[in-house]
């Protein structure tokens, strides 16, 4: 649990923002290719000014914690758990009760730890900068095609822009205050790796994979009789050209029915598992260069061309441990973070009312 708590803190601190601009709506982009469905539910003025603190009579009911002197108000903590609660929709995720309850506990929990750290870090007279800020707000913006679809997300968050800043200002802030106090420690020696490596083999093993191209023909899965015929027509047609000569990618864009036809047809790497079973089959059994005969699924007709294969491996130590060294030095990090956030909490005054 006191792991799943720093996880969650540092997530408060700068990647909770970050990571809530990570999802994305997918619209209907037409025709899906052949991989398996997944099923998902569903201007103010910036200010360097802290908000100030609640006063001290402050309604029982009307605050969650009290941190040496200064309150987290009730509507801090709502605000909080309901931009946790929309991430959970936008991801498709439906927490059970027992998980609601503790990632109520949770977010009470991170509130804590970083009203904490925010003390701390003013404690200790550090600061960050505007540029630092509009930086980061710039960042964020480049994952959005348009100012108006990055005010949106804004707005369904229930954050405006000075909100924004006002909160990054805040968790770099602290995120500057564990880089010096925490992460600037920690450090993750080459026979860490190596144990690690050796100790986690399932970790590193590749899968079989192909890399295919396609056509796909599609009928609807009420087509009638004649309809099916049509289509059938059509990939013969197609696959004569193909017997004859002409480049598959060529024809993919201008006949196939499938998103992928913008990419000449081609579906990347997959392994087994990650596409319907008939046209699964067919790809693992040709031979790179080659092309299928007519495959018939849920979605139509199809033709496949493999263009290459990836036996089953395990991945390099080598090829494996910048990404290790940052995975381990992170998990070091947050455990270190956890050892710190009870270190402040020994000096504290800490009292709760959620209910």
């Amino acid at each position: 649990m006191a792991t799943k708590r720093m996880v969650y803190v540092v997530g408060l601190v700068v990647l909770f923002i970050l990571s809530s601009f990570g999802f994305s709506v997918s619209y209907g982009a037409g025709e899906k290719d052949p991989k398996k469905e997944n099923v998902s539910a569903a201007g103010s003025k910036d200010t360097k000014k802290e908000k100030p603190a609640m006063p001290k009579d402050v309604a029982k009911k009307d605050k969650v914690a009290v941190v040496n002197g200064t309150v987290i108000t009730r509507a801090d903590y709502d605000t909080e758990f309901s931009r946790f609660e929309r991430q959970m929709a936008m991801s498709g995720r439906t927490p059970n009760p027992a998980e609601m309850t503790e990632m109520k506990q949770r977010v009470l929990e991170g509130l804590v730890d970083r009203e904490l750290l925010k003390q701390e870090s003013k404690k200790q007279g550090i600061s960050v900068s505007d540029t630092d800020v509009n930086q980061q707000v710039a960042t964020l913006k480049q994952k959005f095609s348009t100012e108006k679809e990055f005010s949106d997300t804004l707005a369904k968050m229930n954050l405006t822009e000075a909100d924004l800043k006002s909160q990054l200002r805040q968790d770099l802030t602290i995120k500057k205050l564990i880089d010096q106090q925490v992460a600037s420690k920690v450090t993750i020696t080459p026979e860490e790796m190596k144990e690690f490596y050796n100790s986690h083999s399932e970790l590193f093993k590749a899968p079989e994979m192909v890399r295919a191209s396609h056509i796909l023909i599609k009928v609807e899965p009420n087509a009638s009789d004649a309809d099916k015929a049509k289509a059938r027509e059509r990939i013969v047609a197609i696959q004569q050209r193909i017997k004859k000569g002409e480049d598959f990618a060529t024809i993919a864009k201008e006949s196939s029915e499938c998103p992928s036809a913008a990419n000449g047809g081609d579906l990347d790497y997959f392994q087994r598992g990650q596409m319907v079973a008939p046209f699964e089959e067919v790809a693992f059994s040709l031979k790179p260069g080659t092309v299928s005969e007519i495959v018939e699924t849920q979605f139509g007709y199809h033709l496949i061309k493999v263009t290459d294969k990836k036996d089953a491996s395990t991945v390099s130590f080598d090829d494996v441990k910048v990404k290790l060294e940052d995975y381990m030095k992170q998990q070091k990090i947050n455990e270190q973070l956890g050892q710190y956030v009870g270190q402040l909490k020994t000096g504290a005054k800490i009292e709760t009312f959620l209910n």
